[in-house]
């Protein structure tokens, strides 16, 4: 079972890809862990990977591709795995199709987190005061918003033509989120 969750930054994505990886076993792929552990071991795509942040430039996608089609074909993702954060846009998306293609897998869900975003942002306003994260600021988080919208919500249409994409209101109970997912993944 592959998964991408779609929704705009503190929508619970990696909350609830947590639980999944848990009940599934499926395994949770970030792309900003699979840059950092790249990095560090030296590889070959992690001293490209170096190179360019070293640099001061963003990682292309060709990079981040490689690194995800290495990445599942490693043994913790023989279930299956979810991507959170990747793709940010259509044409991440494309090449991720084309990828998982050639290896004979395809995604099999793409879920999206629909949320009200002026409570959303409240909410994370709210955590962010109690948990003391200065980074969570308004604006910080409008911007976050703005690019979201921008850049990756267009990929919920390449998604829906393939008919690969469900959506969950982000906005209930955590709880009610995780059971919502588990019939989408139960069907």
């Amino acid at each position: 079972m592959n998964l991408i969750l779609l929704g705009p930054p503190g929508a619970g994505k990696g909350t609830q890809a947590k639980r999944l990886e848990e009940k599934f076993g499926v395994k949770q792929l970030s792309t900003g862990d699979m840059l950092r552990a790249a990095v560090a071991s030296g590889s070959e795509i992690g001293q490209e990977a170096k190179a360019v942040m070293d640099a001061g430039q963003l990682v292309s996608d060709d990079i981040i591709v490689r690194m995800i089609s290495e990445r599942v074909e490693e043994p913790d993702c023989a279930k299956g795995f979810i991507l959170d954060g990747f793709p940010r846009n259509v044409a991440q998306a494309k090449a991720l199709d084309e990828m998982l293609a050639e290896k004979g897998l395809k995604i099999d869900h793409v879920i999206e987190f629909r949320v009200d975003e002026e409570r959303m942002i409240d909410r994370i306003l709210k955590r962010a005061a109690e948990e003391g994260r200065s980074d969570d600021n308004e604006d910080t988080l409008r911007k976050r918003m703005d690019v979201y919208r921008d850049q990756t919500a267009p990929i919920i249409p390449h998604y829906q033509g393939k008919g690969a994409l469900k959506t969950v209101d982000g906005m209930k109970p955590m709880d009610d989120v995780t059971r919502d997912l588990e019939k989408i993944l139960a069907a």
